[in-house]
């Protein structure tokens, strides 16, 4: 379910108009839906319901602590890649022992934390932050469990930026090395290195990648049992797509469909790290036309948001279907592709006020007619929208508004120019 949806001609997030929103809190604006995110949770927890099933929602993907709270009130663990984002889950009031922590390069303070607050698992990505787990959970008489994550070269097919299975990653170690580390570290006394952690990246279209990489992880793991090693966990990490353009990836009914009867009947708990499936729908960003311009061939529309509050565009090539708050009779769009383009449309390039060439949300896109002072929805922006925001040309960052049915809050306040010199101080 998308609660964001055209009534008579405008847009409203569930029961709100956005334009309600917008001449409330000003723009630009992140709005999102509970109602959707909680919706992604429910489907992903009911896919998987048959199987002994930890859904751990990926912190990275929008990490604001009423977000939070809800997803953690409605049954899900954390996936957290920080000691930062450790800070904001426990603050929303997760249980640490629902929190499993990946990420190439935690420092020691960032795992001291983690083995005092108790988390569950961290995901092993090398044999030095290995031997530096065991040091410090011996330092610290700290027992913990640990994932050690498996590289198991295979390409999702996403963005170059966001694949993280394949040998030419910073992430986990090769798959062929995994039996030899658990032998020499099966006897070390503090990190009881108890499962394996498969991650292939963001952005996934298909399920035959994943299905590929648990087959990849099943045959490691049979192995390491023959061997004598006790693996109670597989978590398959996170990565799972969602619908920048309609109906283009798997539900999460369809990845369980082909995950889920490879695991069950084999003593493994399935770990799971979604985040842009769940939260990705669930949010827009609400900008504000500037200017509209013309150069030689080339139509532009200005508007007021930049790539410091969305830069997923410019970083990586992402596509964003992007609409007007209020559109006329025959521009309701009925669907959210790249090639909608109704009679009477312009095909424009739609950028930020940024001083930088690379500022830009749409280009060579289709648009119905607007002008100074109107509204646009950038879709499917709750994923990596906010959480990768910047100050860049010292611009405030935008603010964040939930919207619960008939009501709607913020959750996080605009900045001001205070606050962007308050730490200089």
């Amino acid at each position: 379910m998308d609660a964001f949806q055209y009534r008579h001609g405008a847009l409203f997030a569930e029961a709100v108009g956005v334009e309600n929103i917008a001449a409330a809190v000003g723009t630009p604006v992140y709005v999102y839906s509970q109602a959707t995110f909680l919706d992604h949770l429910a489907k992903n927890q009911r896919a998987y319901a048959d199987i002994d099933t930890l859904i751990c929602y990926s912190v990275k993907a929008c990490g604001n602590i009423h977000i939070l709270r809800r997803l953690h009130e409605a049954g899900a663990g954390f996936d957290i890649v920080s000691g930062g984002e450790l800070f904001r889950a426990r603050r929303a009031g997760a249980d640490p022992s629902r929190i499993v922590y990946a990420g190439a390069g935690k420092t020691d303070a960032e795992i001291i934390e983690a083995l005092q607050a108790g988390i569950a698992c961290f995901n092993i990505e090398s044999e030095a932050e290995l031997e530096n787990l065991v040091r410090l959970t011996r330092l610290h008489n700290r027992p913990t469990r640990a994932a050690l994550r498996v590289n198991p070269d295979i390409d999702p097919g996403t963005h170059r930026h966001i694949t993280t299975g394949t040998r030419e990653t910073k992430f986990g170690v090769q798959i062929e090395h995994a039996v030899d580390l658990f032998h020499r570290y099966r006897d070390n006394g503090a990190v009881d290195l108890c499962a394996i952690h498969v991650h292939l990246g963001s952005g996934g279209k298909t399920i035959d990648p994943y299905v590929r990489a648990v087959e990849r992880a099943l045959t490691l793991i049979e192995e390491l049992r023959a061997r004598g090693h006790r693996i109670e966990a597989l978590n398959l990490g996170g990565g799972y797509g969602a619908d920048y353009e309609s109906k283009t990836v798997p539900t999460a009914a369809d990845y369980a469909a082909g995950i889920a009867p490879l695991i069950k009947g084999r003593g493994l708990r399935l770990i799971l790290e979604p985040g842009k499936s769940i939260i990705a729908n669930a949010g827009i960003l609400i900008t504000r036309v500037l200017y509209t311009k013309t150069t030689g061939d080339k139509h532009f529309v200005i508007v007021d948001a930049g790539m410091n509050d969305l830069i997923r565009p410019v970083l990586y090539e992402a596509f964003h279907f992007i609409w007007p708050v209020r559109v006329g009779e025959g521009f309701v769009p009925t669907v959210r592709r790249q090639d909608l383009c109704p009679e009477g449309s312009r095909i424009v390039d739609v950028v930020g006020p940024i001083c930088e060439g690379a500022d830009f949300f749409a280009r060579d896109r289709a648009l119905p007619p607007v002008e100074r002072g109107d509204l646009l929805a950038v879709f499917t922006a709750g994923a990596y929208g906010f959480t990768m925001a910047s100050n860049y040309n010292a611009r405030p960052m935008p603010p964040e508004v939930l919207v619960d049915g008939e009501s709607f809050r913020v959750i996080r306040r605009r900045q001001t120019y205070e606050d962007l010199v308050a730490p200089e101080l």
